[in-house]
């Protein structure tokens, strides 16, 4: 299928049946919700993308919170990690609001653009490989729609590898030549995009220090340098 809106991904996305044990996990977490939820009525389906359209900047997570975007329908929205996040975007320009609490919630991204690797939250945060298989049409999509995307922020190991694939470049460079996961580690693809790999802001990761907050910013400080620079018309055209 070939997509020609974002749009149209999303809608895509949000109809997407192909994983039935995603599908049956995110239904079921929607039934029994936690107590603290229980006066929400969640959104229970595959999460599509957010953000604007002309982005610069491209989020890649790895997949939907069960208590979170599969609440809220909306990426990195409701949990944690939303919190991490957002309120990076916001320091270094990226968000109108450092909170991201619900879709209706007003706030808006500035030049960046929010995706996941799968768009269902899947059992213990893992999603198989096959299901990563099946949801990359959709990443493979934004990149192409995202044209004007100079700077790729990817959230943990397999949002790196899903982006590298959805673009192309798994394919198209050899295994030497591919930029490795690393944290804070920044390569400049052929083209021109520059990719930022990041440890994911999970709870696993910020609570044993593994990820402190200063590693965090110095990422979107990277972004925001890289694209900075492009703007000089210093880096090559893609």
């Amino acid at each position: 299928m070939t997509f020609h809106s974002l749009s149209g991904v999303n809608r895509s996305i949000v109809s997407c049946t192909r994983c039935a044990r995603l599908r049956s996990y995110c239904r079921r977490i929607a039934r029994e919700q936690k107590p603290e939820f229980a006066d929400w009525t969640y959104w229970g389906k595959p999460v599509p993308g957010f953000g604007d359209p002309g982005a610069r900047l491209l989020i890649v997570g790895l997949a939907p919170a069960a208590h979170g975007a599969n609440r809220t329908g909306r990426m990195f929205t409701g949990d944690s990690s939303g919190r991490w996040l957002y309120e990076a975007l916001y320091r270094f320009g990226f968000a109108s609001q450092s909170e991201s609490l619900r879709r209706d919630d007003g706030l808006t991204l500035i030049d960046c653009y929010i995706t996941a690797a799968a768009r269902c939250a899947p059992p213990g945060n893992k999603p198989s490989r096959l299901e990563l298989d099946r949801c990359r049409r959709f990443l493979g999509a934004e990149v192409r729609l995202l044209s004007r995307v100079r700077a790729v922020v990817t959230l943990g190991r397999i949002a790196h590898e899903s982006w590298l694939k959805a673009a192309g470049w798994w394919d198209r460079l050899s295994p030497r030549a591919r930029p490795a996961f690393r944290h804070g580690a920044a390569s400049e693809m052929p083209d021109g995009t520059i990719v930022i790999a990041s440890y994911h802001p999970s709870r696993q990761n910020t609570n044993t220090g593994k990820l402190t907050r200063e590693m965090w910013y110095d990422v979107f400080r990277k972004a925001r340098a890289s694209l900075e620079e492009g703007a000089t018309g210093s880096r090559t055209p893609r």
